[in-house]
C-alpha cells in the first residue's frame, strides 16, 4: 500500500488483534490517501484484485469472447479486457453512460453481453443502473410502426449524443481513436425473439428516410423504447455483479454525486 513517510497520510494503522485488522481494513478500502507523491488527486486503496479479476474474466470466457472496448484503456496489461468506469465526486457534467444506450453499437459486431462489477459505490439507491427491455418494447409497438421499422436501418456513431459522458474519463484513460460508425437493422431476432435494436445514445440518423419523417419517427421510437413499464432499476451495492444481454436490453447510469468505480467487460 502506498503511504506517506511513517504513515502520516494514514496508510499505516497499528492493530493488536484480528478484529482490529478487519475493522481498520474496511475503513481504509475505498478511501483515497493523499501524499506529496500523489498530489491532491490521492491514491485509491483497493483490495487485492488478482484472484477476483481472474474469476471475473473466467465467467466472461464461459459466456463468449471478452472484447476490447474501443474508447477506454483496460485495467492493466494482464486484464486489458476489463474497463474501469470511474466517476469522482469532483467530476462535473453527466456520469459515464448517463443516457439509454447499447454498448459499442457503433461497431460492425456489437457485444452480445455486458458484465459490470461494482468496486466502489455511493449509498444504496444513489447510483443506479436502469435497464429497459427491448423485447417488451417491440412486443408493444403499434402494428403500423412494426411494419415501418421492419427493414429500416439506423446509423450509429461513437461520437453520438452519449459521447459527452465519456469526456472526463477520456482525459485520463482514453485511447486515441477516430470516429467509429456502423449501420444496423432496427428490428432483429435475438435468441429467437424479435427485439428493437436501436441505441438512442449513439443514434445519428435513419438510412434512406427523409428528414421530416425521421424526426417524427425518432421522437416516437426513443420515447417508446424507455417506457417505465419496460424498465428495471438496479440499486448497486459494493461487490455486486450484473450480466445482461447487450443487444436486447438498453441501459443507462442515473445521475449521482460521490465516488464510484465499476469494472466492466463486454463479450462477443
Amino acid at each position: 500500500m502506498h503511504s506517506g513517510a511513517r504513515g502520516k497520510a494514514g496508510g499505516i494503522v497499528l492493530c493488536k488483534s484480528d478484529e482490529e485488522v478487519k475493522d481498520a481494513s474496511e475503513k481504509l478500502f475505498g478511501t483515497y490517501l493523499k501524499t506529496i507523491q500523489t498530489g491532491d488527486e490521492g491514491k485509491l486503496i483497493e483490495k487485492p484484485v488478482m484472484r477476483e479479476m481472474y474469476r471475473i474474466v473466467s465467467i466472461a470466457k464461459k459466456l463468449g469472447i471478452p472484447a476490447d472496448y474501443p474508447r477506454l484503456k483496460g485495467l492493466n496489461s494482464r486484464y486489458s479486457k476489463i474497463t474501469v468506469v470511474e466517476r469522482k465526486a469532483t467530476d462535473k457534467g453527466p456520469s459515464f453512460g448517463e443516457q439509454f444506450h447499447t454498448d459499442s453499437i457503433y461497431t460492425k459486431k456489437p457485444p452480445r453481453f455486458t458484465m459490470l462489477l461494482s468496486k466502489l459505490v455511493p449509498r444504496k439507491g444513489q447510483a443506479n443502473t436502469e435497464f429497459s427491455s427491448q423485447y417488451l418494447a417491440y412486443k408493444n409497438l403499434p402494428h403500423n410502426i412494426k411494419k415501418k421499422l421492419k427493414n429500416l436501418k439506423a446509423i450509429y456513431s461513437s461520437e453520438g449524443p452519449i459521447s459527452v459522458t465519456l469526456q472526463e474519463r477520456t482525459k485520463e484513460k482514453g485511447k486515441q481513436k477516430n470516429e467509429l460508425i456502423s449501420k444496423h437493422k432496427i428490428i432483429k431476432k435475438i435468441n429467437k425473439k424479435l427485439s428493437i435494436f436501436c441505441s438512442p445514445g449513439h443514434f445519428i440518423g435513419f438510412k434512406n428516410i427523409n428528414k421530416k419523417e425521421e424526426t417524427k419517427l425518432k421522437k416516437f421510437l426513443f420515447k417508446h423504447q424507455v417506457k417505465k413499464k419496460f424498465q428495471y432499476s438496479l440499486e448497486w451495492e459494493k461487490d455486486q455483479l450484473a450480466i445482461w444481454d447487450n443487444r436486447s436490453m438498453l441501459h443507462q447510469a442515473t445521475p449521482f454525486k460521490g465516488d464510484r468505480i465499476m469494472h466492466r467487460i463486454t463479450i462477443y
